[in-house]
């Protein structure tokens, strides 16, 4: 059974602080997936996330709502965030070079849309908005999970 932890984010700092966590546990071949409804904070993580990874907390990260994807080059390798919101299903993912971007980190917001391409070793985060706070429930990583919480 997959590890599961249980989070409440007071405000927008806690969720950067947790993207920066994650950042700093992130290898090459590995998937965050974001689910949540619109404006739970998917972005918000992903853009600290990738900010925290590079070491530039002003880091031009643009949402790939429009584009699709974004590729950056962190010190670690290769980042990829994608957005599928208006992708139907993973057939489309191909052009977007999924399987290339497999090689490094990938972050996808709408990770329903991967179907069949879901990474199995997949970190999931679920964000829930509840006011200025978010619920999030993260599951996978295992071995790695548990250090993803640290007192603030």
């Amino acid at each position: 059974m997959p590890e599961t932890l249980h989070l409440l984010l007071p405000d927008l700092a806690a969720t950067e602080a947790l993207a920066a966590r994650a950042a700093a546990l992130a290898r090459p071949g590995d998937a965050l997936l974001l689910e949540g409804p619109l404006g739970a904070g998917k972005s918000a993580f992903c853009r600290a996330f990738l900010r925290a990874a590079a070491g530039d907390p002003a880091l031009e990260v643009p949402s790939p709502s429009f584009t699709l994807v974004q590729g950056y080059d962190l010190p670690q390798g290769p980042a990829s965030h994608y957005d599928l919101y208006r992708l139907s299903g993973p057939d489309e993912l191909e052009e977007l070079g999924w399987e290339e971007a497999r090689d490094g980190i990938v972050l996808v917001e709408w990770p329903d849309r991967l179907d069949w391409l879901t990474p199995p070793d997949a970190l999931h985060i679920t964000l829930r908005p509840e006011g200025e706070a978010r619920h999030a429930t993260l599951t996978g990583w295992p071995g790695r999970l548990q250090r993803l919480f640290v007192a603030d």
